[in-house]
């Protein structure tokens, strides 16, 4: 299950489409001032995930949580590489 469903919340492009006007996809697309913002949004997110949850000592005191927070950093720790990767590459 993902966390839109979990939570209720998620974004679609019809609603980003009406936020963000014609032509937003552009904007955010690799290569762009958008997806620079993506990437550092990334860094400091993984950045405060290790520093406050995967080091906090409840979480470390609990493998199950410790695993968990571990999941997480690596799965942001991916989606950074991947981002980063397609965003260079644009910007050759």
């Amino acid at each position: 299950m993902s966390v839109s469903e979990m939570t209720g919340i998620g974004t679609d492009i019809s609603q980003l489409s009406a936020e963000l006007g014609e032509g937003w996809e552009m904007r955010y697309a690799p290569g762009t001032a958008g997806c620079h913002e993506l990437l550092d949004r990334l860094s400091m997110i993984s950045e405060m995930l290790e520093r406050y949850l995967v080091e906090h000592p409840a979480c470390v005191a609990r493998p199950e949580w410790h695993a968990l927070a571990e999941s997480a950093a690596s799965s942001l720790h991916e989606l950074y590489q991947q981002v980063g990767a397609e965003h260079l590459a644009a910007d050759a």
